[in-house]
């Protein structure tokens, strides 16, 4: 490599480490900082600090969607929580229902919008497979599909041959109408022992179901339908 190419390769790498820091810090300024008084926390490993947030932010009554526990909202309880745990699963999931509920790209109480709270749950654990797993479910209901299917593609990576990402990722193909593919992950899916029949039933519908040959897809697991949209 010449002088030349060598500057032109530097000035390259220079511009891309600015252009990733710059994107860093629009999100942030967008979405805001994951500086947090309490926290932040990993959902899945620090299983000590979650009692004092969800007892008094993450109740059944919040959960449930009925009333708000300590903020004056439910988007207000929901946003501490995800403040305190950016990748709280089930924090994640109720927020997504509230703002469907309330039409509302940013619900009632929260200080930012429901898809901010999926890119601060990735940009704080980018390995959490659960969280680019209902993350996609979210693109999918706001029509994003090539997105989505995006973040199921990083979930297989680090979870292999899961039956909850394959089961969405057959879906999402589904909507799509890409049939071939949607049958290959729901067998796949059934094949793992999935419990839920709806992506079967779709296939069946539009004539594009295949019973697999030499395993059966009839093995449930209630395990296995954790997180997946109930088609």
């Amino acid at each position: 490599m010449n002088a030349r190419n060598s500057s032109l390769l530097l000035i390259f790498l220079i511009g891309l480490f600015f252009w990733a820091r710059a994107g860093a810090e629009v999100d942030d300024y967008i979405c805001g900082s994951l500086q947090n008084a309490y926290g932040p926390f990993d959902y899945r490993t620090d299983k000590d600090k979650l009692a004092i947030v969800e007892s008094f932010h993450l109740t059944s009554n919040v959960v449930n969607l009925i009333s708000s526990q300590s903020a004056g909202s439910i988007g207000g309880d929901l946003d501490y929580t995800l403040r305190a745990f950016p990748n709280h699963h089930v924090a994640l999931m109720t927020m997504t229902k509230l703002g469907e509920r309330e039409k509302a790209a940013r619900p009632k109480g929260a200080k930012y919008s429901v898809q901010c709270y999926f890119h601060r749950a990735l940009r704080f654990r980018n390995d959490d497979a659960t969280v680019k797993m209902l993350y996609a479910s979210y693109l999918v209901k706001n029509g994003n599909r090539v997105e989505a299917l995006s973040q199921l593609e990083g979930a297989a990576s680090l979870e292999g041959d899961n039956a909850n990402i394959n089961y969405n990722t057959g879906l999402i193909y589904f909507d799509m109408r890409e049939y071939d593919k949607a049958l290959d992950y729901a067998q796949r899916a059934y094949a793992s022992g999935f419990p839920l029949p709806g992506l079967r039933e779709k296939l069946k519908r539009v004539g594009k179901w295949t019973e697999p040959v030499g395993r059966s897809v009839d093995s449930p697991s209630t395990s296995a339908s954790k997180g997946a949209r109930p088609e």
